[in-house]
């Protein structure tokens, strides 16, 4: 899938400029920890966690980074602050959980590929599936939405407009319907016109995560029914704007799911980038794409050193 692939200049700028809040944040809070200083020492390692935890890099992350410096400075015997962004780069990469490179050819071994997309209302699910079936259809590939959301008019009608927008084939039902009913016609319909990525989205309810878990593995029983081993791929999507609020709903959705891959939207207008650190670390789930803004393209693939250099040069 070459139209992901790796970053050219125009993308790292738009990363850079997507980053641009959580950037300034880290920077800023960074810059008055080594003022005045000319090594890591363990004042500078309190204040380091402290800046850490505010940019929602999550407490259980942020022990790790310390631990991993404390033992590198150990080591070296000697850490000038001046180094300290590039061993930060090294020791937070080194956390971060790569995505499966092999994914990003899945259109060559499995057909239809299923995706099935999680997350609750509001966090931009629907957005990134639209987004999602415009990168595929550019690629040449044949594309169905399944509006499995049946719960919510808003979300049938939004998907709609994005289908039609994206000039991609949707498959929906009655308000009300059964979601899983939904997926069920829509992989057959997609079967039968030989479709080479099928995107379901569902209902993003958390007030029983008992049904929640219930309709989840629905959904994903009766897929397994019409395409082998569907859902190939569950995306849980999180607003990296809601800082600490996603740590909660990614630890929802894993008790709910399997959720193999994440994606994070709305690092454009936060400066609590650092969830994406910490989320990635924490469930051990690799960050699959990023959204830094509203335009089409500004729908990425994640790349964890680009991610870092952008947030640390």
């Amino acid at each position: 899938m070459a139209f992901f692939g790796l970053f050219s200049k125009e993308k790292k700028e738009n990363l850079n400029k997507g980053l641009e809040k959580t950037k300034e944040s880290i920077f800023k809070k960074l810059a008055r920890v080594i003022i005045g200083k000319s090594k890591v020492d363990d004042e500078i390692l309190d204040k380091l966690e402290e800046v850490l935890i505010s940019s929602d890099v999550g407490v259980t992350t942020t022990l790790q980074i310390i631990e991993k410096i404390q033992q590198r400075v150990a080591r070296d015997k000697f850490v000038n602050t001046s180094e300290l962004n590039n061993v930060l780069k090294e020791e937070i990469s080194g956390l971060m959980k790569d995505p499966d490179v092999s994914s990003f050819d899945f259109m060559e071994n499995i057909k239809p590929y299923v995706i099935m997309v999680v997350g609750v209302n509001g966090v931009g699910k629907t957005t990134t599936i639209g987004k999602l079936a415009n990168h595929f259809k550019n690629a040449g590939k044949n594309v169905f939405l399944g509006a499995a959301d049946t719960f919510r008019a808003a979300a049938v009608a939004q998907l709609t407009i994005w289908a039609e927008r994206v000039g991609v084939t949707i498959i929906k039902q009655q308000m009300g319907s059964d979601p899983a009913s939904v997926a069920f016609d829509t992989l057959a319909s997609a079967v039968n016109n030989n479709a080479d990525v099928v995107i379901i989205d569902t209902a993003g309810r958390l007030h029983n995560k008992i049904n929640l878990m219930n309709e989840l593995t629905k959904i994903k029983n009766v897929m397994k029914k019409v395409v082998l081993n569907a859902p190939h791929e569950v995306l849980l999507v999180l607003d990296g704007s809601t800082g600490q609020n996603a740590f909660e709903q990614a630890k929802q959705f894993t008790n709910a799911t399997e959720v193999s891959a994440l994606c994070i939207t709305k690092l454009d207008g936060t400066a609590k980038g650092g969830v994406v650190i910490g989320i990635s670390h924490e469930f051990n789930i690799p960050v699959k794409y990023i959204g830094v803004g509203e335009k089409l393209e500004d729908l990425m693939i994640f790349n964890k050193h680009e991610f870092v250099d952008s947030l640390f040069n």
